[in-house]
């Protein structure tokens, strides 16, 4: 396949709560014309999706994207020319689950915690969406607060009678994160852990690689390639981060790291849409206006995947076969440091397009739109 054709093909996820009032915790910075519906948050993920050619779905994330009528909804994405993605739970915003949600040590606790992510398969069978995706902020502060071996029990029995409950075709994606918000431990910190449970449960449960959640100088590539080779990586969520959980624009940081991940990606033919990795982003537009971050993002990982694509994959083979480190490092260094953005206008501009996505938003006038007629009610987010 050229690189144009598997350009084309990319498909990239928006998530909802991106277009959505956010921030740390200490404030929110409350931003004009964002959405107050879940519906709104579709038509702003529409816009990207028109304007880059990439991103035809959009993640919900439960209970903020709540709604009466999920098939509405779901109707609603496809007349704006998108469909309602992956279904996030969230077990981590109820005073209940202070101390944790399915590892809470509190039986009733972890039924009302389970209960939600059954809830949430439920929203997945009214929207047609595949794939019900699971972070969990169960974790401990303390040395003695809780058995953390009972924990792992405790995890395991909810996994399993959720992932019981999937149809035949949707999938559990499984994410890790090393901390936050606890500092002890976390009860699903890393990959091992998350990959631990996914074998047991079936090949349904796959893992997501938040590029965000990991220590400091983790080689994100090296999980990739093994979850790859055991066929158990489901999605990726992107962002960039410099210290700990950032949530800041994928590529922002280290755009060298994306393009090594998404090398691994094209060196084991998972680009293409049919082998069923998710790739999605995860990120809190605090500062910056949304919807233009959001087209960036997706222009980093389409800049990214471009150059993984350049890759001449036959010198690279040669050079390591023959023990040619410095040779080796130089097929990866020139893909890396092509400027693949005439490739990417002229692709744009093949596919019917505005060559320049970023310029297209803000002559559209739809920035301004929103600001006009997104008055009164209550915006979308969480405060601080």
């Amino acid at each position: 396949m050229s690189v144009k054709a598997a350009l084309r093909e990319q498909r990239i996820e928006t998530p909802s709560w991106a277009y959505a009032n956010s921030g740390t915790r200490f404030k929110v910075f409350a931003q004009q014309g964002v959405p107050r519906t879940a519906y709104e948050k579709i038509d702003d993920a529409a816009v990207v999706h028109r304007l880059t050619g990439v991103a035809p779905t959009v993640a919900l994330h439960i209970p903020w994207d709540k709604v009466d009528d999920y098939g509405k909804l779901a109707s609603h994405a496809r007349d704006r020319g998108v469909a309602l993605g992956a279904i996030n739970s969230n077990v981590f915003q109820d005073d209940d689950y202070k101390l944790g949600s399915v590892c809470h040590p509190d039986a009733s606790v972890r039924r009302k915690a389970i209960g939600h992510l059954l809830e949430c398969v439920d929203i997945m069978d009214a929207t047609g969406s595949r794939d019900l995706k699971l972070w969990f902020a169960d974790g401990l502060n303390y040395p003695g607060q809780d058995n953390i071996r009972a924990r792992q029990d405790r995890l395991a029995e909810a996994l399993s009678e959720v992932y019981a409950r999937l149809g035949g075709d949707q999938r559990m994606l499984l994410e890790y994160k090393l901390f936050e918000p606890a500092f002890y431990t976390t009860d699903v910190p890393d990959w091992g852990t998350a990959y631990a449970h996914c074998l047991q449960l079936g090949e349904k449960a796959q893992v997501v690689i938040d590029t965000g959640h990991h220590a400091p100088g983790t080689n994100i590539e090296f999980i990739v390639s093994f979850l790859l080779r055991v066929n158990k990586l489901g999605a990726f969520d992107f962002n960039s981060r410099f210290y700990a959980d950032d949530d800041l624009m994928v590529g922002a940081a280290d755009p060298f790291q994306l393009f090594r991940i998404m090398h691994e990606i094209v060196l084991a033919d998972a680009l293409k849409p049919a082998a069923g990795i998710a790739f999605m982003l995860d990120q809190c537009h605090n500062l910056e206006p949304k919807i233009p971050a959001i087209i960036r993002s997706v222009l980093n990982v389409q800049e990214a995947t471009a150059k993984a694509l350049l890759v001449d994959h036959e010198a690279l083979s040669q050079a390591q076969q023959a023990g040619d480190v410095l040779g080796a490092n130089a097929a990866l260094m020139d893909a890396y440091n092509t400027d693949v953005r005439p490739l990417l206008r002229e692709l744009r501009e093949e596919m019917g397009l505005d060559p320049d996505p970023m310029a297209a938003y803000a002559r559209s006038g739809y920035a301004e739109q929103i600001v006009r007629e997104r008055v009164g009610g209550e915006a979308a987010g969480w405060g601080a």
